[in-house]
């Protein structure tokens, strides 16, 4: 069977396929099109998973500043926990730091809505842009005043 038709039948034969044909040097026989494709998957979903913890790191945080009487146990943790999920992910790569500024923008839109969502307060309430700054968000020190 062909990389190409392996490659759509069997994912995880052709993945195996392929580390063997890389690891023993058999370059021309490799998938090359379909590799690089798969590496710039992972490379997307690196990405997307700096979103998820940034938007539900932001969520928690507008929470906490906007509902300061029912601030939870459940709140604070998920607060610390993608933190740390965040620093961990950051650590591992290091290259996403580039693309911070823009993330937290683009995230930070979500994550008002989320907000709003669950608080069930109106979405002017919220300030209109991120009012933290990334070491801020990442501070384990750092919990919003009320407002």
């Amino acid at each position: 069977m062909s990389a190409s038709r392996l490659y759509d039948e069997d994912f995880y034969a052709w993945a195996n396929e392929q580390a063997a044909l890389l690891r023993s040097g058999r370059f021309a026989e490799a998938d090359i099109a379909h590799i690089a494709e798969e590496i710039e998957s992972i490379g997307k979903t690196e990405k997307r998973t700096l979103t998820n913890h940034l938007a539900v790191l932001l969520t928690h945080l507008l929470k906490w500043q906007f509902q300061p009487v029912i601030r939870t146990t459940r709140w604070r943790l998920t607060i610390e926990e993608q933190r740390s999920l965040l620093a961990d992910h950051m650590a591992d790569n290091p290259s996403l730091k580039a693309k911070l500024p823009e993330t937290i923008v683009s995230t930070y839109g979500l994550a008002l809505l989320r907000a709003a969502r669950e608080t069930g307060l109106p979405l002017p309430r919220f300030p209109e842009v991120c009012p933290w700054i990334y070491d801020q968000i990442i501070d384990d020190s750092f919990w919003p005043e009320a407002v």
